[in-house]
């Protein structure tokens, strides 16, 4: 043991000497590895770092969440023009489904509408993302509060002009002063405010509830109607431990029930469940780790053969010496691990610079950007088994080349 430990020293002593004195052939050789290695880990780890963000902007949510709406999250096989067909969902559904549907936690009906501008005294904010929806939907989102509360059922069902702030809307409309019964103008009209949202931070999806505003749905509807300038959603929570697939065909028979459909139609709905968006995200995303590490690996191929070049150089410089420590009795392995740690050393070298430099730009985007770029330690992990596999597989060939020399062939080449 002390023996190979003593041979790790002394391969890291060449591979110090080799940069050194060969400064700028192995900084190119090292180059290639390095680049490699900064690839593969950036793409990893942004990869992770938007799963991660996305498992944070959906964690609030339960994966079996429901959006019956007349769109589809996904791809799907029915033709466009059969869509384009198909009837926005109706509060009077949403009330009749809220009514007869079992095993249901939590049954709301939202609008998807415009962004709009609201207004308080002098001070304006814009594009804001207003989210009518019934009382429900403060269960369905679990959504905290920093000041205040949601609106009630009764508030609700007769449509109040009460509206909920997020964090940074109250933040722009009245700085540090306190928000809760205020007045503020949306629609031209007056809102009086009863919550503040918590700060969530920037959303994966576009809007997050930090500019985003809740007001009850049936104000909208008593103003504009059932505007087709507004997309209407029902959000189902089932009850915990249910069988979504029973529970998905309850929901269908049930709102066909309410449409009068015949047992021969088609549904003109479509049940999205949370999960199947989840897992057509982790499809992209598994597509844009594998794609990423596919164009790096000719990179990192590029680099292993960089390294494999500079040990047969090392090999040829070092004949001789090869020949008087094979003439002193060192065995094939001993001289063969000699150059194979080697390798693998200077490649180790080239990957920590990689992961330095991914660790570095992590730290600048993640202060640039409202967006945590992390470097995992399994990512660092990765980053270092490749280092090691690539200095293998690059030093191999070399480190034979040089253990099957012959001691007197070695030192007279040397002279």
């Amino acid at each position: 043991m002390l023996v190979y430990l003593r041979l790790l020293k002394e391969s890291f002593r060449f591979a110090i000497n080799a940069l050194r004195n060969n400064k700028l052939r192995t900084l190119l050789s090292l180059l290639g590895v390095t680049i490699g290695i900064f690839s593969i880990i950036a793409v990893l780890a942004a990869v992770d770092s938007l799963d991660r963000k996305i498992s944070k902007d959906l964690s609030s949510l339960d994966k079996n969440t429901i959006y019956l709406m007349k769109y589809c999250f996904g791809p799907s096989e029915i033709p466009q023009w059969k869509r384009e067909q198909f009837p926005n969902v109706k509060y009077d559904e949403y009330i009749s489904l809220k009514n007869s549907l079992n095993n249901t936690d939590q049954v709301a009906y939202q609008l998807f509408v415009k962004h709009e501008t609201l207004k308080y005294d002098s001070k304006t904010v814009s594009d804001v993302n207003i989210v009518p929806s019934s009382s429900e939907m403060v269960d369905i989102e679990g959504l905290s509060f920093d000041k205040g509360r949601f609106y009630t059922e009764s508030e609700s069902n007769s449509g109040s002009a009460v509206i909920v702030l997020g964090y940074d809307i109250a933040e722009g409309l009245f700085g540090t002063s306190d928000p809760i019964g205020k007045n503020i103008r949306l629609y031209g009209q007056r809102f009086t405010v009863i919550g503040v949202i918590k700060k969530q931070g920037a959303g994966f999806f576009g809007d997050s509830n930090d500019t985003s505003v809740y007001l009850p749905t049936n104000f909208l509807r008593r103003m504009y109607g059932d505007s087709d300038a507004m997309t209407p959603v029902i959000v189902l929570k089932p009850v915990k431990g249910v069988d979504m697939e029973a529970y998905k065909a309850e929901v269908a028979q049930k709102l066909r029930a309410i449409r009068g459909m015949k047992a021969g139609e088609s549904d003109n709905f479509f049940i999205n469940v949370l999960s199947g968006f989840t897992d057509f995200v982790d499809g992209i995303l598994g597509s844009l780790r594998f794609g990423g590490i596919f164009i790096s690996f000719f990179s990192f191929l590029v680099g292993g053969f960089g390294v494999a070049n500079i040990m047969f150089v090392s090999v040829k410089e070092r004949t001789n010496l090869i020949g008087i420590q094979k003439s002193l009795g060192a065995k094939n392995r001993f001289i063969l691990f000699q150059f194979l740690f080697e390798a693998v050393i200077l490649c180790l070298i080239g990957g920590m610079i990689g992961l330095l430099i991914v660790w570095l730009m992590s730290i600048l985007l993640t202060n640039l950007l409202d967006f945590e770029f992390v470097l995992s330690f399994w990512n660092i992990i990765i980053g270092a088994g490749l280092s090691i596999l690539v200095g293998v597989i690059s030093g191999i060939l070399p480190a034979i080349s040089a253990a099957k020399l012959d001691p007197v062939e070695a030192i007279r080449t040397g002279m």
